[in-house]
């Protein structure tokens, strides 16, 4: 695998070389795509924001065996997203990784002017990329709500509005699933940043699902409740109790036990499942929103 630095260099494809350049990398397939999904006669491109671990990293290796057209994945962290490539159990035509903030507009005119060149077209978003932050509304500096606000709800936006376009130009259409939260749907406290930015989500979800239609383009929402990922880290609840408990697995048993009927979350697997679904096996699903979080919400 050849890779370079600098973050202007366009890549390019020298017969089954591996090229790199502008914070992304090319691979070339393996030519075993899946027997389920072999004679599909599209060859779907699929995007991945958030896509260096938790959900969007289980996404993009679920994803990676049917996007035979390539697949497309975008996080902040550039390092976490290229050793988050080299996991993929198979590898469509290309995967490009672009490491670049969501919420950056200018980067992802730079995202869209790439994928128009080396891919042509899009097919399959994932719209993941996600921040949080815990504190009581009296306790909240504008600065955090900003920051949230910035990622889940501006970054959809800008996310949405870079892949409509190449979607609204396929004879197939397309799909969209942005990952909202259990938290946009029951309040809490201390989650009023990250609940409202995910219930603007699902609002977001549902006008571009009414836009999109007359183009059979479909946009999902999943909201998950507790799923075992890294953005766990920043939450001192979490925290307290990972001391209490002795392990992060203990904790995150010790609140789905408290807080689900079940007295289970859902893996990040599971989701990415659901995911997978809706992308490319629910052709009359739209303007969805699909709760996995144990009975956390009833």
């Amino acid at each position: 695998m050849h890779r370079h630095g600098g973050c202007r260099a366009i890549p390019e494809l020298k017969h089954g070389l591996l090229a790199s350049g502008g914070g992304m990398i090319l691979k070339m397939p393996h030519m075993d795509t899946g027997a389920r999904h072999a004679e599909t006669p599209l060859h779907p491109v699929a995007l991945v924001t958030g896509a260096a671990s938790g959900i969007g990293l289980a996404v993009a290796q679920r994803l990676s065996p049917i996007a035979s057209g390539g697949l497309v994945l975008i996080d902040k962290d550039g390092a976490a997203l290229e050793a988050a490539a080299d996991t993929l159990p198979r590898t469509p035509e290309r995967v490009s990784t672009l490491a670049m903030d969501v919420a950056d507009e200018a980067r992802w005119e730079q995202a869209r002017d790439f994928i128009a060149t080396h891919y042509g077209r899009l097919d399959w978003a994932v719209v993941n990329a996600g921040v949080s932050h815990a504190a009581a509304i009296d306790e909240l500096s504008f600065a955090d709500w900003r920051a949230v606000m910035s990622v889940n709800l501006d970054g959809a936006f800008l996310t949405m509005r870079t892949v409509i376009p190449f979607m609204k130009r396929n004879a197939s259409g397309g799909g969209i699933v942005a990952l909202s939260s259990a938290a946009g749907l029951k309040a809490e406290p201390g989650v009023a940043a990250y609940g409202a930015s995910k219930a603007g989500l699902l609002q977001l979800v549902k006008v571009a699902a009414k836009e999109g239609a007359a183009h059979n383009v479909r946009v999902n929402a999943i909201a998950p409740g507790g799923v075992e990922t890294p953005m766990w880290h920043s939450v001192p609840m979490f925290q307290d109790l990972v001391r209490e408990t002795g392990s992060e697995s203990a904790a995150f048993l010790r609140i789905a036990q408290e807080a689900t009927p079940l007295g289970r979350y859902a893996s990040a697997d599971e989701v990415a499942r659901i995911v997978e679904m809706l992308l490319a096996d629910a052709p009359s699903v739209t303007g969805a929103v699909m709760v996995i979080d144990g009975g956390y919400t009833l």
